[in-house]
């Protein structure tokens, strides 16, 4: 049987902190308005990424830039 092996022992002395931990992701379960899903899966079709993740990278936007929610 060829293949790696694994070694007794690894040199981690060059070995930095992982820079995506801030990025862990939850779980969550939430009730969105059917519009909104509509539009993320619309977008989805478009460009191929799964609404989930559009959402997502939405809201990480938001976050960064830090949005406010305008109240009419």
């Amino acid at each position: 049987m060829g293949g790696s092996t694994m070694l007794d022992n690894y040199d981690f002395s060059d070995s930095r902190p992982n820079p995506y931990v801030k990025r862990e992701r939850k779980a969550v379960t939430m009730n969105l308005d059917a519009t909104a899903i509509d539009y993320f899966k619309n977008l989805a079709a478009e460009t191929g990424i799964p609404y989930q993740n559009l959402i997502n990278l939405y809201l990480v936007q938001c976050a960064r830039e830090n949005k406010r929610l305008m109240f009419a």
